[in-house]
């Protein structure tokens, strides 16, 4: 991944996820969120936020891939998938059969049960479908798995001494949001919560 690229994605996630999740945690919503980029220029297409309160499975993902097809003649192919969180099992499943061949997240499982202390992901992949921490095929003949994060290791000091601050920032944002979720979440009628 390009510096150039990781620009671009974290700068979406200050200026336009973040924002629109802060507003969705607000009504009660979960804190995951999605957008998608042009492969091409890395510019932002569309972007979506959990909306569990009207039907729990309007996840970060779900709602970004519906936006994603409300407009016409794109092709997934063409665009990179990035999510907030490391994608749950149904996300995984809709990334899939909408035809993206990557998606790239920040947070993985193990912070998404540890720091923001909602466990279902994993469970949920043990539990259904046998699969021990998380561990899928991060690279297979549908799409590859990409953490942001770990692909920070491939660019030299220099290149991402410049995104460390942004990466600060990004962290202590969802920390704030998982704050805010976790005070509010057992006034809310989600199944999964």
């Amino acid at each position: 991944m390009s510096i150039i690229k990781y620009n671009s994605i974290l700068d979406i996630f200050l200026k336009k996820l973040i924002p629109e999740t802060k507003k969705s945690v607000s009504k009660g919503n979960k804190i995951f969120g999605a957008f998608v980029i042009s492969k091409l220029d890395y510019k932002l297409i569309t972007l979506g936020t959990n909306n569990e309160i009207i039907n729990p499975i309007y996840h970060g993902e779900i709602v970004t891939i519906l936006n994603f097809f409300k407009l016409k003649n794109l092709q997934p192919k063409d665009y990179l998938f990035v999510s907030s969180h490391e994608p749950c099992s149904l996300c995984l499943s809709a990334i899939t059969w909408g035809g993206f061949d990557n998606f790239y997240y920040f947070f993985p499982y193990e912070d998404t049960k540890k720091k923001f202390k909602i466990s279902h992901d994993l469970n949920i992949l043990k539990e259904v479908f046998n699969i021990e921490k998380g561990k899928y095929k991060i690279k297979n003949y549908y799409w590859e798995s990409n953490s942001i994060l770990d692909n920070l290791n491939y660019l030299n000091s220099i290149e991402t001494s410049n995104l460390l601050s942004k990466i600060e920032i990004i962290r202590h944002h969802y920390n704030d949001l998982s704050t805010l979720y976790q005070n509010s979440k057992n006034l809310n009628n989600i199944p999964l919560k």
